[in-house]
C-alpha cells in the first residue's frame, strides 16, 4: 500500500480545536472568526452565539461560499431561520454544528475542493 502525505495547497487549514480556541494555519483564535476555504481569516464582529443577528450572515455573502458551517461553540445550537434567510435566498447552504464537528467538516470539504466557509464561535 502506498501512503501519500495529504497537504493543503493555498487553502486555510484548521489544525486544532480546544475549549474556547480554534487553531487556523497555526494561529490560535479565541474569538469568533470567519475561515474561508482560501484567503484571509478574519475576525467575526460578534461577542458570542446569543449576539448573532441577520447582519452577521449577510456579511458572509460577499465571500460567495457554497456552504457555511456555523460552529456554535462547545455544544450544538441552532439559529432562528430568519437570521440566516439571506444565505438561503442566495442559494448558500448552512449547517449548524458544535465547534469541533464544524472544524472536522470544514477540513473534509475543503480537501475535496469545496468552497466551504467556517463561521466559528470558539466560546
Amino acid at each position: 500500500m502506498k501512503f501519500q502525505l495529504d497537504t493543503a495547497t493555498g487553502g486555510n487549514v484548521i489544525t486544532r480545536v480546544e475549549p474556547g480556541c480554534v487553531w487556523v494555519n497555526g494561529q490560535a483564535h479565541q474569538r469568533p472568526v470567519v475561515v474561508p476555504w482560501a484567503g484571509p481569516v478574519v475576525p467575526w464582529d460578534l461577542e458570542d452565539f446569543d449576539a448573532l443577528r441577520a447582519t452577521h450572515f449577510e456579511a458572509l455573502l460577499g465571500l460567495k461560499p457554497e456552504l457555511v458551517l456555523l460552529g456554535t461553540g462547545a455544544r450544538l445550537r441552532f439559529v432562528h431561520p430568519a437570521l440566516s434567510q439571506s444565505l438561503m435566498h442566495a442559494g448558500i447552504g448552512m449547517d449548524c454544528m458544535d465547534l469541533a464537528a464544524a472544524c472536522r467538516t470544514f477540513s473534509v470539504l475543503t480537501a475535496e475542493g469545496r468552497k466551504a466557509l467556517g463561521a466559528l464561535i470558539p466560546s
